[in-house]
């Protein structure tokens, strides 16, 4: 099944909606549970959509248990990385963007890409209704959730004091960092625009962003963060 068919099917974008709002991939039964639809409906979508390379598959025990008597594996279902925009008709953006980035004066280009940036990441909190927290864990899985609910996967990896892993295989700028990677300052400063949102303690020239693996099409990209919460007096941040 084509890619296109998968999200034009309003069953399947459904499905795949809610997949993507999840946290950890989900079973057939899940889905069912979720969307109030038979299992075997639930199944068969999760497969069509497997199929059009929109959900990856994986099988992992639920039961906690391993070795002989622990039963067979759950097939589930999670968001497979997103390399690409997939519209219908083709708006040709990533060409749009392209000839946007070439108009910037090249001198102070980045330092322009990041305030577009971090204004964008500052729109996505605000559509998504993000509440800050003055908890770095709590706010960065905020950040995440919210993500989420606008239709992209993210979770949040790891925290160790200040510095903290997302990963997220349908980041918004994916497709385009892959057409033009100079675009990843334009990424990161996206994501520092949604952490100053999220965490109380926090302002987007505070935190510095790595992105990896943006580039390799098989694999989730994993945002690095490193906040600097000196600024303001600020609570202990948690770990996970």
């Amino acid at each position: 099944m084509d890619s296109l068919a998968g999200i034009a099917d309003r069953a399947l974008l459904e499905t795949l909606a809610f997949v993507r709002a999840q946290p950890a991939p989900v079973s057939a039964d899940e889905a069912a549970k979720a969307l109030a639809i038979h299992r075997n409906a639930a199944r068969s979508r999760l497969d069509r959509l497997a199929q059009a390379d929109l959900l990856a598959v994986a099988f992992e025990r639920r039961t906690g248990r391993s070795g002989p008597g622990a039963g067979r594996p759950a097939k589930v279902y999670a968001a497979a990385p997103e390399t690409r925009i997939r519209e219908y008709p083709r708006h040709r953006l990533e060409d749009l963007f392209s000839s946007v980035v070439d108009a910037l004066p090249k001198r102070g280009r980045t330092q322009r890409l990041r305030r577009i940036g971090e204004d964008f990441g500052r729109r996505l909190a605000a559509d998504a209704e993000l509440e800050p927290s003055d908890d770095v864990t709590a706010g960065l899985e905020a950040a995440c959730d919210a993500v989420r609910r606008l239709g992209f996967q993210a979770t949040l990896a790891r925290v160790n004091g200040t510095g903290a892993e997302i990963a997220t295989p349908t980041c918004p700028l994916r497709p385009l960092v892959i057409t033009r990677p100079e675009l990843a300052e334009l990424d990161r400063a996206m994501w520092a625009g949604l952490v100053e949102q999220s965490v109380r303690t926090v302002e987007a020239a505070d935190v510095r962003c790595e992105t990896r693996s943006c580039l390799e099409n098989h694999a989730s990209c994993s945002v690095l963060l490193e906040l600097r919460l000196d600024r303001r007096a600020a609570p202990q941040a948690s770990s996970t």
